[in-house]
């Protein structure tokens, strides 16, 4: 790897494309250039980056000669178009979109988890579903030590999931209801304000989500144990920012709840919050903008043998997709892994 190393954010405009620019700033990660791209109707757009701006470049297939590691956020088709050229020019892709992730030939990797599983990529690694982030961070401690045997899992998951227009469609719709005005449905099948949805992403022929069944393939995938069992059932709720997960655990071993919050205070990116006498408790009001992921409510389950109950909040645009892509890329530069062994495989 040579001493410089030119970065690039491709979907730079967007929510979380923002993100990135600000949580590479802020952790001082060490490009010697960051470039910002996105569509062509975004080019000559100025982001802020630090104290300065960058101006928006329009992504071309070409535009990649010359950059070490691009992180994707511009969804997935342009992340299929656009990944396999930049990995042929010799560029690594940290991807956030849904494209790579059960391809076996990319590695899906949370730092906090699977790190390892970096080693020997090929030019293209992805970013996990932001709800999977955040529940195999509180998971993978307790996995190493009594080992899961099935999870159930229900989500509340933030509007900004959806993005912008996810955002901006709750606001609307708060204000219309508050001004005696009917709101309009155009991101959601039915109002969100004041309102939970049972359905993200759509529906598969087992009647479960696409977004449900994120949770289990990218689960088994991180943990790279199939044995692990996982159900889950996701919900949109009337919050900006911050998923919320109701998470219950079977374990072969026991594990008290008082072993699991002394276990979880030392897991790296976790954050015990659990006092209820002092009704301490993550909330999704209460995280935003916040690098960790926050456990609590962590009570045995009282119906089996080998069960917990926890209640795990964390910001899906700064852990569930912003930092996590960023701690990926700064894991590639402590390895030295920022270059393409491979820069055909994705082209054939």
């Amino acid at each position: 790897m040579s001493k410089k190393l030119t970065v690039a954010v491709v979907g730079a405009t967007g929510a979380v494309g923002r993100e990135m620019l600000k949580t590479l700033h802020e952790r001082e990660f060490p490009a010697t250039e960051v470039r910002a791209f996105a569509s062509a109707r975004s080019a000559g757009i100025k982001v802020p980056f630090g104290e300065r701006e960058l101006t928006v470049e329009e992504l071309k297939e070409d535009v990649f000669e010359g950059i070490d590691l691009a992180i994707f956020s511009a969804g997935g088709a342009a992340s299929q178009k656009f990944s396999p050229h930049a990995a042929h020019a010799g560029c690594v892709v940290v991807d956030n979109s849904a494209a790579w992730r059960m391809d076996e030939r990319c590695p899906l990797v949370v730092p906090e988890v699977n790190a390892g599983a970096l080693n020997g990529h090929n030019g293209i690694i992805a970013n996990p579903n932001c709800s999977t982030i955040q529940m195999v961070v509180a998971l993978k401690p307790l996995h190493d030590a009594a080992k899961i045997k099935r999870v159930v899992v229900s989500t509340y998951q933030a509007v900004s999931g959806t993005g912008q227009k996810g955002i901006e469609e709750l606001e609307r719709q708060v204000r219309d209801l508050f001004n005696g005005r009917d709101p309009e449905n155009n991101t959601y099948p039915y109002r969100i304000a004041f309102n939970c949805l049972p359905h993200i992403d759509v529906f598969l022929e087992n009647d479960y989500t696409k977004e449900e069944m994120k949770m289990v393939h990218e689960t088994v995938k991180i943990f790279n144990d199939p044995s692990v069992k996982v159900t889950a059932t996701c919900v949109r709720v009337p919050v900006f920012y911050c998923h919320a997960e109701s998470v219950n655990i079977e374990t072969e071993k026991k594990m008290s709840a008082r072993d699991a919050r002394v276990m979880l205070s030392q897991a790296p990116g976790v954050r015990v919050f659990d006092n209820p006498r002092e009704l301490m408790y993550p909330m999704p009001g209460y995280c935003v903008g916040d690098d960790f992921t926050f456990v609590g409510r962590i009570r045995e389950d009282e119906t089996i043998e080998n069960g917990l109950n926890m209640w795990i909040v964390a910001d899906n645009v700064r852990k569930g997709a912003a930092l996590n892509a960023v701690q990926i890329a700064e894991e590639l530069v402590q390895r030295e892994l920022v270059r393409v062994t491979d820069k055909d495989i994705f082209m054939s």
